[in-house]
């Protein structure tokens, strides 16, 4: 298996980054494995998957690259390059970084991930360009439109593992962060199942990116930079949710137990909107009763409000007949 040697220090200096050009980059392996886990996945990747498919098939040598790009063993590293951590960049910024890298760098890294030499359709010095056109065109295509929606989700997913990490510590934050990940004791971090020797980083910068498709993956470069990429909570739909129990329904009315039963994970008022399909003003009105109810609670994030339930929420839902 892989894992890390983790200092104190370096969890303590460890932190959240929402990053769009790794949304996007999980966005493309999504559409490269198209596993549905639930309806609404399946509904995503129906509409999404000829449009991915038809860009592919009037591109063949990018079509090529990107059949090159991820295996089972191992994502090219030009492709997830490692946040410094200097503050949150735009995609813009993000994507600057995989057109500058060096052709040399680019067919290293792809021999490496492919596991022998490059076939001669990628033996090319415009490859980081080609790779950098398909990611803007998934982020305008795809993620952009969707990108409120996906960066609450992301958000609300921060929140939810504070407070876990407040209430467990950080075995309880990392042991579900992404499959194959968990906490060892003794200051190691299992990573991976892969059979990968050890890593010291005792005395590097550590952040966690979230991403809202299935895909993840973990990533560091030579200056001691590491990054995990996890998938959230509630990816990219959450269709298919059971009602809220007929019990909480007749105590609380079946739109406002519905909201309780939702903020399971925290989330915004226009998430709930989505989620519900009530008016914002209802779902409004909704979250002030339970606010003055003290069954919710409430935090900024960043440029969000959330909504997330309290001990006594957690406690009516969990009740017989509540929603647990």
């Amino acid at each position: 298996m892989g894992w890390w040697q983790v200092g104190a220090d370096t969890l303590a200096g460890s932190r959240f980054v929402v990053s769009p050009l790794a949304e996007t980059t999980a966005t493309l392996f999504a559409l490269l494995a198209p596993t549905a886990h639930h309806p609404g996945e399946r509904a995503w990747l129906d509409a999404q998957l000829p449009v991915f498919r038809a860009r592919l098939a009037a591109d063949p040598v990018t079509a090529q690259l990107v059949r090159a790009v991820r295996s089972a063993r191992w994502t090219a590293d030009y492709l997830v390059p490692t946040p410094t951590g200097d503050g949150e960049r735009s995609f813009e910024e993000e994507l600057a970084e995989i057109r500058a890298t060096p052709a040399q760098t680019v067919h290293a890294d792809l021999a490496e991930t492919i596991g022998g030499p490059l076939p001669a359709v990628l033996r090319r010095a415009d490859l980081a360009d080609r790779t950098a056109d398909l990611l803007d065109w998934l982020w305008t295509r795809i993620v952009l439109p969707d990108w409120p929606r996906r960066r609450r989700v992301m958000e609300a997913d921060i929140i939810a593992r504070t407070g876990q990490l407040s209430r467990g510590g950080w075995a309880a934050v990392l042991d579900d962060m992404r499959p194959g990940m968990r906490w060892l004791g003794g200051s190691r971090l299992q990573i991976n199942v892969h059979d990968r020797p050890p890593q010291d980083i005792s005395a590097a910068q550590l952040l966690f990116l979230p991403v809202t498709p299935r895909p993840c993956w973990v990533t560091w470069d030579d200056r001691g930079h590491y990054a995990v990429v996890y998938s959230c909570t509630g990816a990219l739909a959450e269709s298919g949710r059971a009602a809220a129990p007929r019990a909480l329904g007749a105590l609380l009315g079946p739109a406002r137990a519905g909201v309780l039963v939702l903020l399971d994970t925290p989330k915004s008022t226009s998430h709930l909107v989505a989620l519900t399909g009530q008016g914002l003003g209802s779902v409004g009105r909704h979250l002030k009763i339970l606010l003055d109810a003290g069954l919710v609670g409430r935090r900024r994030t960043g440029r969000s409000v959330l909504y997330y339930r309290t001990p006594a929420g957690d406690v009516l839902v969990a009740a017989p007949g509540g929603g647990g």
